[in-house]
């Protein structure tokens, strides 16, 4: 299908998986495609750092179909940062290599929330915009677009640059209920713009990565994250495109995900496809799950575990990724191999179990 038959991809086999109807194969696309460990993406990267890049709306393009070229994967996501529009308002943050986004200032009062003024995509980066309308002239497969969830990115702004604890950003949560509330209302608005701008220029379905929600328990996560998500997912709702939400670590948290509205929610290697859709039931699509360390151990286990994944599966509703993101060490070879695999594995009619697929 080409973007010109359809211009959002509405008529792909990811968005048609999304929606829970049948497709002729399992869609796949893989998190953290765009660059890590692919060499063409490398050069790219040696010229300057991710977040000057992600201003570049061609090379952030081009970042962005390489994966698609290389893999022959079923979407493109977009390349750039959940701390994107916080860099785009002027807030101190830099991407370190090896450490992640790091700020200046972190933000823990009510003084220092006012430092966070709205997002306003055409006029603070249209690049954003016009790297998705670009990818999606050149590409057939559908472009997806993304934001950081609010308890995500509060959190990058709370400790001041990534943590495995997020103790400060749990003890603000406790101590100032008001405050965090009006902190991750501030950053849905953020992620509801930036989402607008993209799915206006092209794209397909959206994700929000929440990539340290684990850390919460379930019943934190329901009364201090929950009402802001379901709002944000509500504001989401007229874009008409499917919304994806992924919690590392959340296998706690899939009822509560879903609870929000997403139509899709990402699964993390930790908890079985069949277990989640047995939670979920069939109205909720499902995203996941091949623990990235298997594409670390050679071709024969990534093909097994692959495998695996796919007879845990619902046969409609499942859109084939990993559990997490592409490990910056990991064969681009694996990669490309794993995309034929799972068509081919899934092809309508479906090819017998035990059959040799190369």
């Amino acid at each position: 299908m080409t973007a010109d038959l359809d211009p959002q991809g509405a008529g792909s086999l990811l968005v048609r998986a999304m929606r829970g109807e049948p497709v002729a194969h399992r869609p796949v696309w893989f998190m953290r495609q765009a660059g890590r460990s692919l060499p063409e993406y490398r050069a790219l990267r040696s010229a300057g750092g991710l977040l000057e890049l992600c201003h570049d709306p061609a090379l952030a393009a081009e970042v962005t179909m390489q994966p698609v070229r290389r893999h022959g994967v079923d979407a493109a996501i977009l390349f750039s940062d959940i701390v994107f529009p916080l860099h785009a308002i002027g807030v101190g943050v830099e991407i370190r290599p090896g450490v992640g986004p790091v700020l200046d200032e972190p933000v823990r009062t009510r003084a220092d929330l006012e430092r966070l003024r709205p997002f306003e995509p055409d006029a603070d980066a249209p690049e954003l915009a016009e790297a998705v309308r670009l990818v999606r002239a050149d590409l057939s497969v559908p472009v997806i677009g993304f934001a950081g969830a609010p308890f995500t990115v509060a959190s990058y702004l709370v400790e001041g640059g990534p943590s495995k604890m997020q103790a400060r950003t749990r003890a603000l949560m406790l101590a100032d209920p008001a405050l965090w509330t009006a902190l991750c209302e501030r950053l849905a608005d953020h992620a509801v713009t930036s989402l607008t701008a993209q799915v206006q220029a092209g794209a397909a379905a959206v994700q929000l990565f929440d990539s340290w929600a684990g850390s919460l328990s379930a019943e934190r996560y329901e009364a201090q994250v929950l009402p802001v998500m379901r709002t944000l997912v509500e504001r989401l709702r007229p874009l008409g495109v499917p919304v994806v939400s992924f919690a590392l670590g959340g296998g706690h948290l899939l009822e509560l995900l879903a609870a929000a509205g997403a139509d899709v929610v990402g699964v993390d290697w930790r908890t079985p496809l069949s277990q989640a859709r047995t939670r979920l039931g069939a109205s909720v699509a499902l995203q996941g799950n091949l623990d990235p360390a298997a594409c670390l151990a050679g071709w024969e286990v990534a093909r097994a575990s692959a495998d695996a994944v796919l007879a845990d599966a619902p046969e409609h509703g499942h859109v084939f990724n990993l559990g997490h993101g592409v490990f910056p060490e990991t064969d681009p070879g694996i990669l490309t191999a794993l995309v034929a695999h799972v068509h081919e594995r899934t092809a309508s009619p479906p090819i017998p179990a035990g059959a040799h697929v190369s």
